[in-house]
This record gives structure tokens, C-alpha cells and sequence, in this order.
């Protein structure tokens, strides 16, 4: 098991379109992925989860990863938050 601490950095928060891209980039991975916000859990291939956590800017999100490959699926999880899911 793998985990991270990240700050979504977007202006919008994690809505509609940036949970989409998460749960397709967390659902090129075998391993379960979940992400924490607090108190509130949410597997990260289910958008309704990840909805949930109504995650905004400057929120900071525990990614912890576990399986095979979950070193690449919490790097690739890393990146595309960091990247503020392709919003400037």
C-alpha cells in the first residue's frame, strides 16, 4: 500500500468533468484506489464518490493505492491532480 497527500489545485474543484478524468485514469489500474478528504472516503473509480467528497481548491486528498501496480496508479493519480486536470 501506497499514499500520497495532494492539494487540488484547479480553480473549479474536483465537479463533473475532473472526477470523470479521475475515475478513467484510476480505471487503467488493477489496484483499488481510494481517496480520503477528512472524514469522507470514496473509491476512486466511482464518480458518484468522488463527487461526494465535493473536493475543492486548496482541499488536500490522501490517495492511497494498493495492488500490483499501485505505485503507477497513485504516480499517474499525482500527475493528473498536479496538472490541475488540464484547467489554467
Amino acid at each position: 500500500m501506497v499514499q500520497e497527500q495532494l492539494i487540488v489545485q484547479n480553480e473549479t474543484g474536483i465537479h463533473a468533468r475532473p472526477a470523470s478524468e479521475f475515475v478513467k485514469k484510476a480505471n487503467e489500474y488493477e489496484s483499488e484506489i481510494m481517496v480520503v478528504k477528512g472524514e469522507k472516503k470514496a473509491n476512486a473509480k466511482s464518480i458518484l464518490g468522488l463527487l461526494g467528497l465535493a473536493a475543492a481548491k486548496g482541499d488536500e486528498l490522501t490517495i492511497i493505492a494498493d495492488g500490483e501496480d499501485e505505485q503507477s496508479a497513485l504516480s499517474a493519480i499525482a500527475e493528473l491532480i498536479n496538472s490541475k486536470f488540464g484547467e489554467h
